[in-house]
């Protein structure tokens, strides 16, 4: 059987977040009720709306930026002042240093992940919130909450703190930053991460003056540029930005004052110029560090979030030694898979000592008789004794056995296309719009806890009577679940190998908005928001046909992507293949990942 399965992309309403994940192929995610969530690669009507505000208001801030903040208390200011005068920039650069040594040796690193939720587009902050607090959990704890609940001496309590400026505070948004966080993100000695808008409020509270002496820029001065840009450099891997032009406010480009305080640490290359010419797009000053803009819109598999990926690592583990390991799932097999091609993958991977991880749905359904001539059919492993044979050759030549949903379909209707085990969603529902994208419309009918575990298990039981070991890891079908469902799999299994959707009200503890999602894949395991284990999937997987809006993915692709992400330190590059396509494209990914410097390994010993 020749199918084509649905990859999720993920695009957030209003935050251009597209992130691809699921079976073999990226959709765009709309929301239900008729509203388009646009596609990757595309703008939505209200974040035009939202973008030329922010763009106005900022004009309005550059003319008068002392009237849009209140500075602190004269006798703060002076006393921050005094902090900031008795620091040289040689005595004050080696205390950054021992206190990052500190934080390297510290056995359970901690994140404090702030966020704005004021204002009509305050969902984005929470969303951007989680995928933080995600990335955080790979280090040790998070406590993640909205910026106006800080409370003073907190950036003490943690190995570092993580602000995202995703609202703009000015004209009819007042300021929500306490003054406590202004007057400790300047006199902590613990890394801070500034994400986005507000650098200059910060500056004005503290006086731009005191800013500019300390971090060797002027906020209230670095203003919106590089439109278009579509490339941003960091340790060497030229990482692309696909934000289209016409939906593109720019990044936020700090303006240096004094050069030898600011490490540019990722730069990007502005078009406006000829030829184009670089400028800072994420900066270090004394324990500062800034990034113009937002990371999490329009992600793929080689976007500039691999740098944030990497800069996560200064703020919460410098001590980290490099390597690189890399990660391969097969992907889809169940009960009606053909022996012949898993065997030759099989003996492939053998020859080559690569471990690896194979999916296997343990029953397929085909109750509309799709690839049957019209008559239902259902498979079963026991009914495959030549199969079991296979997995038995595989177990015992460097794979590891995943539990991939228990028929990978849900029922008798298309859910999006056809009932088949293999093609449809299990965990969520979806339909294919006219403009042939797949649409995620929500959770399944009667979804909760304990509806996920009781079909986990039921799948889960058919492995042991047929000789096969009990899954311990676990793939949600086409990387879409609720959160209800991701409890359960945190329940049963040690880990998830696969991408993940989260919903507004994650973090703030309210009803859950389906119709607010933003997506994510992992460039090394985390412990995500909902305590799960989940393991990185961060190159997409095969693909030699271009359906579904989406072009076609070649070895050259994956192993470009794998290439881009030997900026994160201590980062996986993995992937997943289909069996049923041939033998000679997993030998070029595989030998290209291998050519990079990456090393193989099996899933289950890098479970956090």
């Amino acid at each position: 059987m020749r199918t084509k399965h649905a990859l999720v992309v993920v695009t957030m309403f209003g935050a251009l977040l597209a992130v691809p994940g699921g079976g073999a192929h990226a959709r765009p995610t709309p929301v239900p009720a008729g509203f388009a969530i646009p596609a990757a690669g595309e703008r939505s009507a209200v974040l035009n709306e939202l973008s030329g505000r922010i763009r106005q208001q900022e004009r309005t801030r550059r003319k008068k930026p002392h009237n849009t903040v209140k500075p602190l208390p004269e006798k703060v200011r002076k006393k921050i002042a005094n902090r900031v005068a008795l620091r040289s920039p040689s005595v004050f650069g080696p205390k950054v240093v021992n206190v990052s040594r500190a934080a390297a040796a510290d056995p359970a690193p901690s994140a404090l992940v702030l966020y704005d939720d004021a204002g009509p587009y305050g969902f984005l902050g929470e969303l951007y919130a989680v995928t933080t607090a995600n990335l955080a959990g790979h280090f040790g704890t998070v406590t993640a909450k909205p910026v106006q609940d800080y409370v003073a001496g907190e950036t003490e309590d943690h190995t570092s703190t993580i602000y995202i400026g995703s609202t703009y505070y000015g004209g009819a948004i007042p300021d929500e930053i306490p003054d406590a966080f202004y007057s400790d993100v300047s006199t902590t000695a613990k890394p801070v991460v500034w994400i986005g808008m507000n650098i200059w409020n910060l500056a004005n509270k503290i006086g731009a003056s005191t800013f500019s002496t300390k971090y060797g820029w002027d906020a209230t001065n670095s203003f919106f540029g590089g439109v278009g840009t579509a490339r941003v450099d960091y340790k060497g891997q030229p990482l692309t930005r696909t934000v289209p032009t016409a939906g593109d406010s720019g990044v936020i480009r700090p303006y240096v004052t004094n050069a030898p305080l600011v490490t540019q640490l990722a730069t990007g290359q502005d078009p406006a110029t000829t030829p184009e010419t670089p400028y800072p797009w994420a900066v270090r000053s004394s324990n500062l560090t800034y990034l113009g803009e937002i990371p999490y819109a329009y992600v793929n598999e080689t976007d500039r979030i691999i740098a944030w990926h990497d800069l996560l690592f200064d703020a919460l583990a410098p001590g980290t030694a490099t390597r690189h390991r890399a990660i391969l799932r097969l992907e889809d097999i169940s009960p009606n898979s053909e022996p012949d091609e898993l065997q030759d993958i099989a003996e492939y991977l053998a020859q080559e000592d690569i471990p690896y991880a194979f999916q296997v749905v343990p029953r397929y359904e085909d109750p509309n008789g799709t690839y049957n001539n019209g008559v239902a059919e259902t498979v079963r492993l026991q009914d495959r004794p030549a199969l079991l044979t296979v997995l038995n050759y595989m177990l015992a030549n460097g794979g590891r056995l995943i539990q991939h949903g228990y028929t990978h379909q849900n029922g008798s209707a298309a859910n999006p296309y056809n009932g088949v085990t293999g093609d449809d969603f299990e965990f969520y529902r979806a339909h294919v719009d006219a403009n042939d994208s797949v649409i995620l419309d929500g959770p399944v009918v009667g979804d909760s806890v304990t509806w996920a575990t009781s079909r986990i298990n039921t799948g889960r039981q058919e492995y042991a009577p047929r000789g096969l070991p009990t899954p311990t890891i676990w793939t949600t079908p086409h990387y879409a679940a609720s959160i209800a469902d991701y409890t359960a799999i945190k329940n049963v299994f040690s880990a998830a190998l696969e991408r993940r959707i989260y919903p507004a009200g994650t973090l703030s503890g309210g009803a859950l908005d389906y119709t607010r999602l933003i997506g994510q894949f992992f460039p090394y395991p985390v412990t995500d928001v909902t305590g799960g284990k989940v393991l990185p999937e961060n190159l997409g997987n095969y693909e030699p046909e271009a359906y579904n809006n989406h072009p076609p993915r070649f070895p050259a692709d994956i192993v470009k992507a794998a290439q881009y992400n030997l900026a994160v330190r201590d980062g996986f590059a993995s992937f997943f293949y289909h069996p049923y396509f041939p033998v000679t494209p997993l030998q070029q990914t595989v030998q290209g990942i291998k050519g990079l410097g990456y090393t193989f390994v099996d899933p289950a010993t890098v479970i956090p």
